[in-house]
Order: structure tokens, then sequence, then C-alpha cells
């Protein structure tokens, strides 16, 4: 892990208890930092130091300081992760390459309930959201983590945590606005009753402006609006209940292209998209006498997408069970069972786009164990394990791995693993029907290209091998570094299946080029990630990362591949490099000042860019907190990624100021 720490204060300032982030943090040393729990890598509190998996953990401070006002604006704080703007509200989020705007083989999560959706095999963003003040840390593990979360954690996992609701009593409120964010507002109160019983309810919305489009097409506004709750019943130190949930309702504004069979055959179409819904989740944790922990969780999720081009009702039921056995002789095994039932019902809202059966229920079945064993107590681990999983889309698969951690010392720890995941088919391939117009074709007849939905289409594949080193050096210096190979094969791509024909249904009769989402792909992917941490004094923090990425893809013997293969390996940033500089200043003054270079992107036609990020807060008083923040400071605007109809959307140099109060 490369350690990202909450805040530090300059020698002899006074220390704010209302402050956020977690109070007993403030001025531990990077040695005693290196202690922290996380609980992606095994569903289980673990030391993030003595964690083997490269992970990285953002925390509420790192979020505040950054100015982040989305959950993916967040994510540019961790080292490995491709994070891209697409336009005003979509958002490109690859970890070690495949960044697309729907990443297929990256599993999100919020508090545990997965919102990867098995539409179109990914994650809409735009969706994504809570209240930043509420989230406790994103837990970011860059490599494979299907063992313990399934399939589609095939490149990583990001794992979005909120406060439990005792950490936040009281009121906090919030309002700002700027020239991009034009208008934000976010409220929350937590209370209790008793000792056992603690609750929060918050709302938020906010206004933003589109970006810059040479041709005038302003068509990515974005207005949202979203309430939650979060309750907790602790009956006992070691028995807690959890309920939470949330709504919300959105236009985003999109430019999408639509394809009919009647003219004009081929337009692109400026329009908002109506998106809502909403989630309920509960969760029961118990710890046993002799010190074992179970779980059990069940969510409820609705999702509602009207789209200018397409449609989407979707319900998912989803319940997990988790036992967690500390035996003899340093072995510690983790087991546990998950069933996942997404009810859909697609609307056809241009004949070119379709997915048939129109409703239908995608089904996933899991089961896994994993077995740790201390060799040599406290210094040397070995944790193997597999996840066995079903889905309506593929028979029973295995994603099995290997994992050593040796600890030479407290303050070192090397690291070692083997992984094979998988990424399973969605809808998107089995289900799918996509329509290109080409043009007017011999005898007055019009020609099209079509895929066509593949019911054959198998699991993408991946084996993994990582490497990772952590060291402390004294109290002021840290490095966390990892350097990983993946060779991926049954990779998606894109063919030709047969000769153009004439096709008479749909009418009116029409050539027609079939054509088919296969698994004709197959490489290999390998690179380094380096994140080093320096306290230059009590008041000034200085950190960053690079990262390197080689992709080396092309076509199976088999493949008819029409082009796949280069857009996938040129959507992805060779290099990358970010730096932080945090200054906690005299009179309650803090500073923090962030430097972004990413690599061109020739397959996207966007070339390199540098960037910078400011923010000055000044708290003056108790609870009240005024920030001006700048995001993209170096230049009027720049390219990140592609990917709408038309010419490439430049993100805008953007600032807003912020009124807090609370805590």
């Amino acid at each position: 892990m490369a350690l990202s720490f909450p805040p530090f204060h300059l020698a002899g300032q006074q220390k704010d208890s209302q402050e956020s982030g977690p109070v007993a943090l403030k001025n531990m040393s990077l040695e005693e930092l290196s202690n922290i729990e996380v609980t992606t890598p095994s569903k289980q509190p673990v030391r993030a130091f003595q964690s083997p998996v490269a992970i990285y953990v953002i925390t509420q401070e790192d979020i505040r300081r950054f100015g982040a006002t989305s959950i993916p604006e967040a994510l540019r704080l961790a080292p490995g992760l491709e994070v891209a703007r697409i336009d005003g509200n979509k958002w490109s989020v690859g970890i070690r390459g495949f960044g697309t705007r729907f990443s297929r083989g990256v599993l999100v999560l919020i508090d545990g309930r997965t919102v990867y959706s098995t539409l179109l095999a990914g994650t809409y963003w735009e969706v994504q959201d809570t209240m930043m003040d509420d989230i406790d840390r994103i837990e970011v593990i860059r490599g494979p983590g299907g063992t313990i979360w399934g399939p589609n954690a095939v490149n990583g996992v990001i794992n979005v945590i909120t406060k439990s609701s005792k950490d936040t009593q009281g009121i906090l409120a919030s309002a700002g606005g700027g020239n991009e964010d034009q208008g934000f507002a976010n409220f929350r109160y937590g209370g209790s009753k008793g000792n056992d019983l603690t609750y929060r309810f918050y709302a938020k919305g906010f206004t933003r402006a589109p970006q810059e489009h040479s041709d005038g097409r302003n068509f990515d506004d974005w207005r949202s609006a979203q309430g939650g709750f979060r309750m907790e019943w602790n009956r006992s130190s070691n028995d807690t209940f959890t309920l939470q949930g949330d709504l919300y309702g959105e236009e985003a504004g999109e430019s999408v292209g639509a394809t009919s069979y009647t003219p004009p055959y081929s337009r692109v179409v400026d329009a908002n998209a109506d998106l809502s819904g909403g989630n309920f989740m509960a969760r029961w944790q118990k710890t046993t006498s002799a010190g074992d922990e179970i779980q059990v969780q069940t969510y409820y999720d609705r999702t509602n997408r009207h789209e200018p081009n397409f449609g989407e009702i979707r319900n998912t039921f989803d319940v997990d069970f988790i036992h967690h056995l500390r035996r003899r002789f340093h072995q510690e095994i983790t087991w546990g069972l998950g069933v996942r039932l997404s009810e859909a019902h697609n609307l056809e809202v241009v004949s070119g786009l379709t997915f048939q059966p129109a409703r239908r229920t995608d089904e996933l079945f899991t089961a896994f164990l994993q077995d740790e064993i201390g060799l040599i107590p406290n210094r040397l681990s070995v944790v193997a394990g597999t996840k066995v999983l079903r889905t309506n889309f593929s028979g029973f698969d295995l994603e099995p791995s290997v994992r050593l951690l040796w600890t030479p010392s407290d303050r070192q720890t090397i690291w070692a693993a083997f992984t094979h995941a998988l990424r399973t088919p969605s809808d998107a391939e089995e289900n799918f029907y996509l329509s290109g117009y080409i043009g007017p074709a011999p005898g007055g007849l019009q020609e099209f290209a079509r895929f066509n939905a593949n019911l054959d289409f198998a699991p993408e594949q991946l084996n993994s091998y990582e490497l990772g080193y952590r060291r402390l050096f004294g109290r002021r210096v840290s490095v966390d570094s990892s350097a990983f190979y993946n060779h991926y094969h049954d990779l998606f791509d894109e063919e030709i299946a047969g000769p153009v024909f004439l096709e008479q249904n749909p009418a009116p009769a029409h050539l027609l080029l079939p054509a088919q989402f296969r698994n004709g792909l197959l490489g290999y992917t390998k690179g380094i990630e380096i994140a080093p941490e320096v306290r230059i004094a009590e008041w000034w923090r200085l950190h960053g990362w690079y990262s390197y990425l080689h992709m080396n893809l092309g076509k199976a013997p088999t493949s008819g591949d029409i082009g796949t293969a280069s857009g996938i390996v040129g959507s992805s940033p060779r290099h990358e490099v970010t730096i932080q500089s945090s200054f906690n200043l005299p009179r309650n003054l803090q500073a923090d000042l962030t430097y972004r270079y990413v690599s061109a992107l020739p397959g996207q036609k966007v070339p390199a860019y540098s960037t910078g990020d400011a923010r000055l807060a000044w708290r003056f008083a108790r609870q009240m907190e005024l920030s001006l923040v700048g995001h993209n400071l170096l230049q009027p605007g720049h390219a990140e990624f592609g990917g709408d109809p038309g010419p490439l959307v430049l993100i805008r140099r953007s600032g807003y100021l912020e009124m807090r109060w609370g805590r």
C-alpha cells in the first residue's frame, strides 16, 4: 500500500477535535500509520502495510484537501488508476490498462454493495455518488481480486467505504459554486438514541455546466439531487446491525449516435438522459466468543435509465454470507456464499439498438474459500483460495489465487502473488444488437452493419503475476512499489461475421454486413507503480506516484478482429505522474498543490497533457471553513478521452468557492 494519510499539524498549533478525519490519526508517524486496517483485500480487517496486494487508501482528509466533488475525481489520487474525464458527466476509470467509459475489468463497490452493471459490463460513474464528507476512505486494489470478490474484479477493485453513523453526529452543511460547479449544497444530520442506536440523514444537490466544445454543442450539462440515511444498532461490542439506503434523480446531458432503417438513417442526438434509482442495504456482523466472525449482508438496488437511444429498468437482489474462523497455529480460514439476481427490462427507443429478449434475469451464484497460514509467526505467511462461480451466461468457473507475504522486519514488506481471474459475459455480448449506417448502395438500397448477439461469448481470462515491496525509512519517508505481468486471452473483439446480404426484416429491405463481438484477442500487459511519501516537516507533506504501463495485444490465430486491439492499447497512458505538496500554515490556513502528467492516448487521438490543481482553506472559527479550489489550472482546456460523437471535448479550467459549517 502506498501510505495515504490523514491530517498533520503545524508544531504548536491548536488541534481542533471537530476537524474531519479520525482524530486519533492526526499526529501519527508513518510507522504508526502503517498499522491502519483495511477490509477490501480479505473482507476482514488487516494491516495495510502487511497486506499481500497492491492497495492504496484514499482517506477523507485526502478527498477534502484535493477538493474532489465526485468519486471519480477523488480516484485521481490513487497510483495506477487511469482517470480520464470524457465530458461534463462521464468518466473513464481504468486500472493497469483497459480504460473505457465502463472499464469491464474493474469491480466497483460502495459499502460492499456492487455497482457493476451486467448490461454493458461496467460502472456508470455518473450515478455513483454520496455525500463526499461521509466517505471514510476509498480502498483501491490494483490487480485481480476475484478470489474474494468474484467475477469482473480482473484488473482491480474500488471499494468506497462510508463512515459509521456514530462518527457523523451533529450537523454538517456546505454550499458553494463556481464556473463549472455552478451551485451545490450538502446537508447532513446525525443523532443517537441511547448508547446503542445511532443514525444520520443526508441530502445533496448540484448543477454543473457543460465542458468546452469547439462545435458549440454544449450538451453535457448535469443536475442531480440525492438523499439517504444510515443507522447502526450495537447490541454489544461484538454484535452490530446496519441499515442504509439512498435515493437519487439526475438529468445528464449526452450526445449519442442513433441509427434507424428509415430516413435519416443516421443522426446525432443531443438530449438529457433521465436517471433515477435507489438502494437499500442491511448488514449483520457478529464476533463469537471463540473469536470467529460472521457477516450476513443483503441489498436491493433499483436503477432507471432513459437515454436518447435506449432505456433500461433494472432490479437487483443480492445476499452474501461470510464466515471468518481463527484457528490454532496461526491459521485463519474465510469462506462464504453469495446469490445475486438482476432483473432487467430494456426499452427500445431506436431500431438500431435493441436487447433481445427485452426482459431477462441475470444470475450469479458464488462460493469462496481462503486459507491464510502463518509459516513463520509474524514473518512469513501464505494465502491460498479460490472463488467458484456460475452465471446465466456461463457454466461453473474457478478463480484461484496464491499469495506469499514476507516481513523481514516491522519496516519492510515483500509480497508476491499469482491469480487467475475472469470477466464474465454480459448482456452487451449475448443479448445486444447494434446497427450502424454505412451509406447508399446500388439499386437504391441502403447498407448497414450490425453487431449481432453472440450466445457463445466466453469469459475473458487473466493469469496475473505480481510482486510488491514496501519500506519505511525512519519516521519521515516511506516507499511503496509494485510490478506486474498480466497475460490475457479470450478478450473481447469486434469481427466481421459473414458477407453482405439482403435483409428484408426489419423493413424496408436493405443490405447488411453482419458483425459480432467475439473472444478474438490475447496478449499481455506489464508495468510498475511506485509511490513515495516524505514528511519534510511537521507542517509539510510531499507525496506522489509514478506508473508505467506497456500493453501488447493482438489477434488470436482464428480471430477476424477489425481493429479492436489497437484501440484498446491506445486508450491507456503509458506514463502517469502525480505530485502533491500539502502545507499546514499559521492562522489555521491550509494549502494544497497538485501536479499531474498523463501521456498520450493515440487510440483516442488525445495528446499528452500536464495540469495542476490547488486548494486554499481557512478555518476561521471552530466549525467554519472557507475554501477556494481550482482544477486544471495550467491551461484553459485539454482533452482527456474520446467517446462522444463529434470533436474531442475539452475539460475546462475551473474553480469554486465553498463555505463549510459543522463537523
